[in-house]
This record gives structure tokens, sequence and C-alpha cells, in this order.
């Protein structure tokens, strides 16, 4: 089902490969070599990139290298404490709306979700094919599959909550999921509903406050929340965050400026993280 009316799930793969592309010929790759490796005419290129992102191909590319972390860690490093005093929580578009959450108790979370009726459905999104998965309160879950498959985006979720009824209602879902992805004209918020272990929830709850195209560290996270030596308990809960996307683990970064580990596969995050900078930018 798609989201919007572009066809967003082919423009990810596109730049997947123009990100295979540029991580083997670097800067130096022009605009016609990677038309041309595509099969393209650099216009009709260039006209997919803007529409994907808003940028010109060339802007992109910088916002790929692999010293784009570092970066971000030195020009948008975002304080945690400060982030909403400092007014930056709404910076970028694509984050402007209103995004509310619950968590579940931690009795019923050790239930395994059992008596939790949870709908799922398979969207196109910015990032490749996206499972979303929710419960009458709002999102409970988001992968993406364009690394890992299908198959395994459906169990790796599904198993979190093996007790679970689960129905096939994307119908259900899709104010919400166009809403997560800014879709134009979605006037819905983004509710979310946390399923996880209290100190899980910390974490996530942690990584909602990181403004859209800033990024922060593991062991900033970890002085938050007030456990300044969990660094790498910290870590395990980024990794183990239900709704990729919404609560950004991609914003995580290692403090050397090393992009770290994700979930659904290190060119999903190096794109959210590319999609991000330059919507803040052309915004």
């Amino acid at each position: 089902m798609n989201i919007q009316n572009t066809d967003q799930g082919y423009h990810y793969n596109v730049m997947r490969r123009a990100i295979d592309l540029i991580d083997q010929g670097g800067p130096a790759m022009t605009l016609d070599d990677l038309a041309r490796e595509m099969n393209m005419s650099p216009a009709h290129f260039q006209r997919l990139f803007s529409q994907w992102v808003g940028v010109s191909p060339k802007r992109y590319q910088q916002y790929l290298t692999l010293g784009h972390a570092k970066a971000l860690l030195r020009e948008r490093f975002t304080m945690l404490e400060t982030a909403h005093e400092a007014g930056l929580s709404g910076g970028g578009r694509l984050h402007d709306l209103f995004l509310r959450w619950e968590a579940m108790s931690p009795g019923d979370y050790a239930k395994g979700g059992e008596g939790l009726t949870i709908y799922w459905g398979w969207f196109e999104s910015p990032f490749g094919p996206a499972l979303v998965m929710g419960t009458d309160k709002g999102i409970c879950g988001m992968g993406f599959a364009a690394e890992s498959g299908e198959e395994h985006a459906m169990e790796d979720l599904t198993g979190r909550w093996p007790k679970a009824t689960f129905i096939e209602d994307p119908m259900r879902l899709r104010p919400w999921v166009l809403a997560a992805f800014g879709a134009d004209g979605a006037l819905d918020t983004a509710p979310l509903f946390l399923i996880g272990a209290p100190f899980q929830i910390k974490v996530w709850e942690a990584l909602l406050t990181i403004p859209s195209g800033h990024v922060t560290t593991y062991s900033e996270i970890a002085q938050h929340i007030g456990q300044p030596k969990a660094v790498r308990a910290v870590g395990t809960a980024v990794g183990r965050n239900p709704v990729s996307w919404l609560i950004p683990c991609h914003r995580a970064l290692r403090k050397s400026g090393g992009l770290g580990g994700y979930h659904w596969g290190l060119p999903v995050k190096r794109a959210m993280l590319a999609f991000e900078a330059a919507q803040v930018d052309a915004g």
C-alpha cells in the first residue's frame, strides 16, 4: 500500500543503489557517472533525487559520506536536557507532526502480549517496505525490510509479543502511517504505544527528545536517564527499539562519530540521517 502518490519504495531503491555507488566511488563520482550507472538520464536521476529529498544529488552525496556522522556530532549534537527548551524538537518538516505516546505497564509487558490485539500491514515508505504494527492505542512496531527481507521483519516484530493476537488490517493503521511519514495532507497524529521493560522505556523516551536532523551519543543517553555507566545497556535498548523511525534510534551514534549498529541495516540508518539532514536544510 503506497502512503504517498509518489512511489517512495522505488525512490529508496534508487537511493540504495546510489549509496553503494558513492561508497565505491566517493565524492569524485559525478551526477553523470551516477545516472549512467543506473541507466538513467542525468535529468531524470536529478528529478528523482529532488522528489525524494528536496536537494540536489551533489548535496545529498555530502550527507551520505562517512564523515557526515562526525560532522553531525560537531554541528548538531543535542544535549538531551535542553533540546526542548532550545526549541530544537520542532525542527524539520518531516517531524513537525505531533507525537503522543504512552507505555504498557511493566506487569502487562511481562505477559508477553497476552490479551493484546495487534494489527499489522505493509506500507511503502521513504526507506523501502515498512512493516507497521499497532494496537487501539497507537503504533507499537515499525520495521524496514529493504535489507533484512519481509519474512525476517515479520518474525522479528511478532516474536517480541509471542502471546498477542495478530490481525492484518492496514486500513486501520493507514492514517497513523500517513502522519508517521509526513505524507501531504495527513492531518492525523501518529500516537505511539510503547511495549517494553521500564529501562527500555526510559531509553526510548530519551530518543524521542532528539530533534530531527540532530544526533546524540549512547553515553549522552545514559547520562540523561541517570545511569552514566550503563552505556552498553543503553546500546542494547536502542537496538531493541520496536518503533524505528518514530522513536529515532537512528540518531544515536558512537562517541567517536561512528554510526554504530542499526537493527534494520546500516544503509537504512545512513539514508534516514541523510534524509532528515537534507529536509532540515531544505526547510
